[in-house]
């Protein structure tokens, strides 16, 4: 049996931060499912009053992103009043930060998304990165951050959109039996050439789901075990005959993968400045 609890999200902004951070947390409870109230762009004591109405109907954990002291007041003090434990998530950051920088904080409502040069840097990955999906355009290649390679079902297609939300190119090539990679890999020196695996098992697995979602016969190689298995070794070859790293993404999820792969590309990038 699961148990439920009310979790109020305001937010001055999008809301993101509050979501990523919340979702964090419960995820470390089994058993424990938040309902999840979310509330953004709250800027107004007309807006805020709205959000105080919910949360007096279905009391709960109250977390917040409000630079507006009067505002933070306001829901504090309803807060306390009705027994709704409340905290604001950027305070201890923010009190953190001045007491380093020795300056105080401006009051800027979703600051963090203004259309600055790092907005514009990821919308240009993200069209290049869907332009380049599937090894599409591999003329254009030295002109990626990143480039993935995997058979099929190793996650190199959501992998390269969350990295392109982070800034990144990233282009994703798959690897097909029979079938030889492009050959402008041998000549790339820019971009980080990172080569995706996982257990057969697990590959044969989401291909029979994909399968069965496309109403497919699957009395085919492409969800053979042993099939699947030479695929992968194939694949493993060709990373170790080029000194590609790998990374195995069996029991990882998209965003440990794209972890690991930043964690590669800031090392390829100081070997590439030192060349």
């Amino acid at each position: 049996m699961r148990s439920y609890f009310h979790l109020h999200l305001v937010s001055d902004a999008t809301g993101e931060t509050l979501i990523a951070i919340s979702r964090a947390a419960a995820a470390q409870y089994e058993g424990v499912s938040a309902i999840e109230h979310v509330y953004p762009l709250v800027r107004s004591r007309t807006q805020l009053d709205r959000v105080l109405n919910e949360i007096e109907t279905a009391p709960g954990i109250v977390l917040y992103t409000l630079v507006d002291q009067d505002l933070a007041a306001t829901l504090e003090n309803f807060c306390t009043r009705i027994g709704s434990p409340t905290m604001s998530i950027l305070n201890p950051i923010l009190t953190l930060f001045q007491s380093y920088l020795g300056a105080a904080s401006s009051a800027r409502p979703g600051a963090q998304h203004m259309l600055n040069a790092e907005y514009f840097k990821r919308i240009d990955a993200m069209n290049y990165t869907m332009l380049h999906d599937d090894g599409q355009l591999t003329d254009d290649l030295e002109s990626a951050d990143i480039v993935l390679l995997g058979v099929s079902r190793t996650s190199k297609t959501p992998t390269s959109i969350y990295l392109a939300n982070r800034g990144v190119k990233t282009a994703n090539i798959p690897l097909v039996p029979g079938v030889p990679p492009p050959p402008q890999l041998e000549t790339l020196r820019k971009p980080l050439i990172v080569g995706l695996v996982a257990a057969p098992e697990r590959i044969v697995q989401i291909r029979q789901n994909r399968l069965l979602s496309l109403k497919a016969d699957d009395d085919t190689a492409y969800v053979d075990h042993d099939a699947v298995a030479a695929e992968i070794a194939t694949s493993r070859k060709l990373f170790a005959r080029r000194g590609w790293p790998v990374i195995d993404v069996t029991r990882r999820s998209i965003e440990e993968t794209a972890a690991a792969i930043l964690e590669h590309l800031r090392d390829h990038r100081l070997k590439f400045i030192a060349m």
